[in-house]
């Protein structure tokens, strides 16, 4: 069963945010050779949600940002599955979107997301809005859910 692990940036092992960090960078800076600054003080408000192998190794990861860290609502960012077409990615979001409800009292999230990742997360109730930008060299939207 791929448990679900919700932690504060303090309540992190230095372990975790280890696996958190190289797992995100082997993704959005490697994989997407993206060259951008990753850690970028948000980390420290926001709740680190993953899903992690028995070893330890992130399989599925993503913040949730309480409103005004990074926008003025809620917002989920940083998400990645490595192995993909697994469904953690979905299963991560909409837990994500569940706890942002319940803990953080919010009706709707915003996320800035890839073009090329619109569809799965349409799939997962988001709407687009507004026109696509570039973010890092790379194609985005805005997008929303009420929850």
């Amino acid at each position: 069963m791929d448990k679900i692990t919700v932690k504060k940036f303090s309540e992190l092992s230095a372990m975790e945010l280890y696996e958190i960090l190289s797992a995100r960078s082997a993704v959005f800076v490697v994989e997407q050779n993206c060259p951008y600054q990753d850690p970028d003080g948000k980390d420290i408000h926001s709740y680190h949600l993953y899903i992690a192998s028995d070893d330890g190794k992130i399989k599925a990861y993503l913040r949730v940002c309480p409103a005004t860290v990074a926008r003025q609502d809620v917002t989920i960012g940083r998400v990645i599955t490595v192995q993909r077409g697994t469904g953690l990615g979905a299963k991560l979001v909409k837990y994500a979107m569940q706890f942002a409800k319940k803990e953080l009292g919010c009706d709707k999230i915003v996320i800035s997301a890839q073009v090329q990742a619109q569809g799965f997360y349409e799939k997962c109730g988001f709407t687009a809005c507004g026109d696509i930008y570039d973010e890092d060299g790379i194609p985005h939207t805005m997008m929303y859910a009420y929850i």
